[in-house]
């Protein structure tokens, strides 16, 4: 006899199909939707992504000296329509704390759609970051496969798009990407020379994301890719067919963090230096290494932050919340953004006030755009920034930076 409740459906689907069954699969879809879906597509629960931040409220004060001083300046009431969301995120500027994530090889990223949020985040004039191992995939200039962008595809859609000196592109480099020598490909490419000179151009060292911890990216591919890239690669054969690609997470150390951060910033003058952390448990001191060494920004996802494109063990196990995150990063030195189920105001100015400094939208910005090709990210944007010219309003607050621990409370 079974146990009440004991998964049978799940063990028999392992038994069928192996290692191939410890991925999750859109609901309705078939197999191969790994790496295609997006957002709710892929089967996370609700209990899963709720964390404390989504429990926790935002709690303004009766009495706002804040909101006199405001006053006084305008010599009339103050509006949420003062509230002045203009930030630098990450030492990029931008009309609000806002970026987009790393969208890096998954098929959702490469295809049309991609393209379509990567121009609606820099007319926005919002941060991107161009995710780990586009070029190792599909080559830096010359296109690895024919109908699948390069990496400097991916770039010029975003810097075509770019106006004025608001946002910025963000380069993420996996280990294979070290391999491949991405950054010094990169900035020595006179193509990227403009965005040096005009303070536009980041490097991220990503030692782990949010869903994944710091197992390195997983993506599905067929025979044919798997043939050609399985060199750089971890690869595991799912079946006649399919290869399940990983990327290499990287072993660090303080030491090796300190001195990767500093190898960053003295090789590329004029780059600002990101670097991308997993939820785990030693955060803090992770962080400070990062910080002390120089990084312009430490970057965090939550655990249920990144694509979700592992596998279905990993999303529901692994990682620290968003909330914890923050907390355990409590009175931090540096400038520090964050992501992970960020698409609505309250989360945004919760992060915020818990010290966040900017948040990142992934799943958000690529579903928005596939609303609208033309519009659909920029009114989220539009949203969102309403939304939280309201809550800060409410705070008594006029600007972001002004928000603070008191203004979230969680309860008992």
């Amino acid at each position: 006899m079974l146990a009440p409740g004991f998964p049978v459906a799940d063990v028999r689907d392992r038994a069928r199909r192996g290692v191939e069954a410890i991925l999750p699969r859109a609901d309705g879809c078939e197999e191969r939707a790994y790496g295609h879906a997006v957002f709710g597509e892929i089967a996370k629960t609700d209990a899963d992504c709720v964390d404390g931040l989504d429990r926790a409220r935002i709690v303004p004060p009766v009495l706002m000296p804040g909101r006199l001083e405001m006053l006084l300046e305008l010599s009339r009431e103050p509006a949420f329509s003062d509230v002045d969301l203009t930030s630098t995120v990450g030492g990029f500027k931008c009309a609000l704390p806002v970026y987009v994530s790393a969208m890096g090889s998954t098929s959702v990223a490469q295809s049309a759609l991609g393209f379509e949020m990567v121009e609606q985040a820099a007319r926005a004039g919002l941060p991107l970051v161009l995710g780990e191992n586009v070029r190792s995939m599909f080559g830096y200039e010359r296109r690895a496969e024919p109908g699948l962008p390069s990496f400097k595809d991916r770039a010029r859609a975003y810097l075509g798009c770019l106006e004025g000196n608001t946002g910025g592109l963000v380069v993420q480099q996996s280990t294979e990407d070290a391999n491949a020598e991405l950054w010094n490909e990169v900035y020595s490419d006179p193509d990227f020379h403009p965005l040096v000179q005009r303070g536009l151009l980041g490097f991220e060292l990503k030692l782990g994301q949010g869903a994944k911890g710091a197992t390195g990216g997983m993506t599905v591919i067929d025979r044919e890719t798997a043939e050609r890239v399985g060199a750089a690669f971890p690869m595991e054969h799912l079946d006649g067919m399919t290869w399940l690609r990983s990327s290499a997470p990287g072993t660090f150390t303080e030491d090796i963090l300190r001195s990767q951060v500093r190898l960053m910033r003295n090789n590329f003058p004029g780059v600002r230096v990101w670097v991308k952390l997993p939820p785990g448990r030693d955060l803090r001191l992770a962080g400070d290494a990062a910080w002390g060494a120089g990084a312009d920004a430490v970057v965090v996802d939550g655990a249920c932050g990144g694509t979700g494109l592992t596998a279905t063990v990993l999303l529901q196990h692994l990682g620290l919340p968003l909330d914890e995150c923050l907390r355990r990063l409590e009175g931090h030195a540096g400038e520090l953004l964050v992501s992970g189920r960020m698409w609505e105001g309250s989360r945004v100015v919760k992060a915020l006030a818990l010290g966040a400094g900017g948040v990142g939208l992934g799943r958000a910005a690529i579903v928005a755009a596939a609303e609208d090709a033309e519009l659909g990210l920029v009114r989220l944007i539009e949203a969102l920034a309403m939304e939280m010219r309201l809550l800060i309003s409410a705070c008594g607050k006029y600007r972001p930076d002004q928000l603070g621990r008191d203004d979230v409370w969680f309860g008992g």
